[in-house]
C-alpha cells in the first residue's frame, strides 16, 4: 500500500512541473478523498482539511499536535496505520499549500479558476477557437446604482446596444457573453470613479474607441462594464509653436485632421477610417506613413490614464524628449486596456507637406513588386509611403468602385518635399520600376486625383466585402525584416492562390507589413478552419524570418496563441507581473493579450 500511495505522490510532484498551484492542489485533494473512502482513514485525515477559519500558523500548530498523538498511538498498531503516519508530512505540507492558498484575497470575476476548460481556451498554444468562452456573474444591483448616479443619463442597460458593443463590426471573433452595461464618460474624473466602483466590486471593465480594430480587443467574455468613450473627444489645447496637439482618447484621427488643417498641420498616422486616439494608444497601430513617420509609439509625447483603483497617471511632461525614470508612456500605448483607462494624449505634429506626387505602376508576380519596394528603400529615397496591392485586391477595387485599373500585382508610392525634390525622387523610383519589370507607371500632382488614388488604398477592405457579399474576413497581419518581405509575400500567395477561399494581399511595403483578407462564409464551419489555417500558415511563416505575428493590429485574443513562441515565456511571465501589480484584480479588459497558460 505505502509503495502505491508513494508512487501516487510522485506522480503528482511531476504533474506539478505542467499545472499551476491551485490544479495540484485540487488534484491531489480529489485522489486523497477517494484513498480516504476506501481506506477507513483516522479521525485525524476526517477532520485536518476541512478547518479553514484560523491561520496558517494555528493550523500548522493544531495539525502538529494531532501528528505527534497519531503517531503515539499508531505505535502499537504499525502493521495497520504505518502508511498513514509515512504519507502525514506530505500530506501536511500539501495542505499548508492549500491552506495558504485560502488565506488569499477572493479572486475577481474574471480570475476564477473555472473560466473556461484549458483545452479550448482561447490563447493557448495552437488553439482554433474563435468564440471567447468567459466566467460570468451578474453585476451587483449595487455597481448599477453607483454608476447611475456618476453617469446619470449616460449609461444604458438595452439588450441591442450592449450586443453591438460585444460585437465588432469587421471582426469575425466572438465572445460567449456581451457586456453588462455599457457607460458613456464624458470627463476624466467619471473614468475615473467608474473604475475605482467595477474595481470594488471585483467587476470587469472593456474600454470601447471607434470599435475599428480586428483581433477581439473589445470582447467581454466576462460580461461587465464596456467603457465607450466617444463622448470625450475634445481638443484640449494646440501649440502650434511647439507642433503637438493635447486631445481627449474619443476624437477620430481623421477629425483630428480636420481640425489642424487651417494651421498648416496634420497627425502623421493613417489606420483605417474610424480608429479614435485612444484606440490607435491601445494597439499600437501606425498605417501607411508609417515607413516615413513611425508606429504611435513614436508619435505620443505622454498620456494619461486611469488605474485599476482608480488612480489618474499622466506618464511624461511635454518635452519632445526625457530621460527621467521609466517610460511609461510606451508601458500604456500597446497595453490594449490591460493596464488603464487612457483619457488624454499629447501627439507629436507635423507641418503638411509644400508639395506630394502618387504614382502608380504594375508587375508580372508580387516578388517583383516586393524586390521593388525593398529598392526604393535600400536607394536612400525618402518616400512616406508604399502600398502594394495583389491582383485580387485590385480586381475588387475595380468591381466595387466602377474603376478599369490593370489587374496586376500593384505598387503606389507617395513622394513629399519641395516641388522640385519630388519630381527627382519620381524619377528615380521609375528607373528602379523599368530595372525589375515594372509597367505602366503614371503619377498624379492634381490634389483631387492624388485623393482619389488614396481612396482606392483606404477602401480596399470594403471593397472586399462587395466582392463577397455576406461573408466575413479574416483579416492577417504579419511583419518580417524588410529582406524578407519578397519571400514571405510570394510564399503566401502560392499558398493563398492554392486554397479555396477569396484571398487578397494588401502591404506596407516599405516597412515589411503585410495583411490578406481572407473572406469564408461564416455558416461553412469548413471555410472557417481553412482561414485559420491560412492565417497560420502566415504567422508561423513570418516568426520563421525573425518577424511578428501583428505588426500593427494588435494582440487582442486573436494573436495570443503566437506570443509564446514569438516572445518566450520569460518575456511573458514578466508582463504578467505587471499586470498583476497595475491590476491585482484582474478587472481590466481581461482575457487579452496576455495567453491564459502563462502563470506566475
Amino acid at each position: 500500500m505505502l509503495n502505491l500511495i508513494m508512487g501516487k505522490v510522485i506522480y503528482f510532484i511531476g504533474l506539478s512541473q505542467r499545472c499551476s498551484h491551485l490544479e495540484k492542489a485540487m488534484a491531489f485533494f480529489t485522489w486523497l478523498s477517494r484513498a480516504r473512502s476506501s481506506c477507513k482513514p483516522s479521525k485525524f485525515f476526517q477532520n485536518s482539511f476541512v478547518q479553514s477559519n484560523h491561520t496558517a500558523r494555528s493550523q500548522f500548530q493544531s495539525q502538529s499536535h494531532i501528528l505527534e498523538n497519531t503517531i503515539i498511538v499508531n505505535s502499537n498498531n504499525s502493521n495497520k496505520q504505518s502508511w498513514r503516519t509515512s504519507l502525514l508530512p506530505i500530506v501536511l505540507a500539501v495542505s499548508g499549500g492549500s491552506l495558504a492558498l485560502q488565506l488569499q484575497k477572493n479572486p475577481s470575476l474574471c480570475d476564477s479558476p473555472n473560466l473556461q476548460e484549458r483545452s479550448g481556451r482561447i490563447g493557448v498554444k495552437d488553439s482554433t477557437e474563435r468564440v471567447v468562452k468567459g466566467s460570468y456573474k451578474p453585476v451587483p444591483p449595487e455597481l448599477i446604482t453607483e454608476l447611475k448616479a456618476i453617469c446619470q443619463d449616460n449609461m444604458t442597460l438595452d439588450y441591442d446596444e450592449r450586443y453591438f458593443h460585444g460585437k465588432p463590426q469587421y471582426s469575425f471573433h466572438k465572445a460567449v457573453n456581451i457586456p453588462d452595461v455599457v457607460v458613456f464618460p464624458r470627463s476624466e474624473d467619471e473614468v475615473s470613479k467608474i473604475v475605482r466602483s467595477c474595481n470594488k466590486h471585483k467587476v470587469p471593465i472593456v474600454p470601447y474607441g471607434g470599435a475599428t480594430s480586428i483581433e477581439g480587443h473589445t470582447l467581454s467574455p466576462n460580461g461587465g462594464v464596456c467603457i465607450d468613450m466617444t463622448l470625450m473627444k475634445n481638443v484640449k489645447a494646440l501649440h502650434v509653436e511647439d507642433m503637438d496637439v493635447v486631445v481627449e482618447p474619443g476624437i477620430g484621427w481623421m477629425e483630428l485632421n480636420e481640425y489642424l488643417a487651417p494651421y498648416g498641420l496634420f497627425f502623421p498616422l493613417d489606420p483605417g477610417p474610424g480608429a479614435t486616439i485612444g484606440g490607435m494608444c491601445g494597439t499600437r497601430c501606425s498605417g501607411s506613413l508609417a515607413v516615413r513617420y513611425g508606429t504611435m509609439r513614436d508619435n505620443v509625447i505622454n498620456l494619461k490614464a486611469v488605474l485599476a483603483d482608480g488612480e489618474v497617471v499622466k506618464t511624461a511632461s511635454r518635452a519632445r524628449k526625457s530621460a527621467a525614470g521609466y517610460d511609461l508612456t510606451r508601458l500604456m500605448i500597446g497595453s490594449e486596456g490591460t493596464l488603464g483607462v487612457i483619457t488624454e494624449v499629447t501627439l507629436r505634429l507635423q507641418k503638411i507637406p509644400e508639395h506630394s506626387i502618387v504614382a502608380m505602376c504594375n508587375f508580372p508576380t508580387v516578388k517583383d513588386a516586393a524586390d521593388v519596394a525593398i529598392a526604393a528603400m535600400l536607394s536612400g529615397i525618402q518616400v512616406s509611403r508604399v502600398e502594394l496591392l495583389d491582383e485580387v485586391q485590385v480586381k475588387a477595387v475595380n468591381l466595387a468602385n466602377g474603376k478599369d485599373l490593370p489587374e496586376f500585382p500593384t505598387l503606389m508610392f507617395e513622394f513629399i518635399g519641395t516641388e522640385a525634390y519630388t519630381r527627382e525622387q519620381t524619377l528615380i523610383v521609375q528607373k528602379i520600376v523599368s530595372e525589375h519589370r515594372g509597367s505602366d507607371f503614371v503619377f498624379a500632382e492634381d490634389p483631387q486625383a492624388k485623393k482619389e488614388l488614396w481612396k482606392i488604398r483606404k477602401e480596399a477592405l470594403y471593397a472586399c466585402f462587395a466582392m463577397a457579399p455576406g461573408f466575413e474576413a479574416m483579416t492577417t497581419d504579419v511583419c518580417v525584416p524588410l529582406s524578407h518581405l519578397a519571400e514571405i509575400i510570394s510564399k503566401s500567395k502560392e499558398v493563398l492562390d492554392a486554397s479555396s477561399l477569396l484571398c487578397t494581399v494588401i502591404a506596407h511595403a516599405g516597412d515589411g507589413n503585410f495583411h490578406t483578407v481572407i473572406l469564408f462564409d461564416p455558416a461553412d464551419d469548413e471555410q472557417r478552419k481553412e482561414a485559420e489555417r491560412l492565417n497560420n500558415f502566415m504567422v508561423h511563416a513570418a516568426l520563421s524570418m525573425e518577424g511578428t505575428c501583428t505588426g500593427e493590429h494588435g494582440v487582442g485574443t486573436g494573436k495570443m496563441k503566437y506570443l509564446e513562441k514569438e516572445l518566450g515565456t520569460e518575456n511573458l511571465r514578466t508582463m504578467k507581473k505587471i499586470k498583476a501589480a497595475l491590476d491585482p484584480n484582474g478587472i481590466m479588459n481581461p482575457g487579452k493579450l496576455i495567453p491564459p497558460h502563462i502563470c506566475l
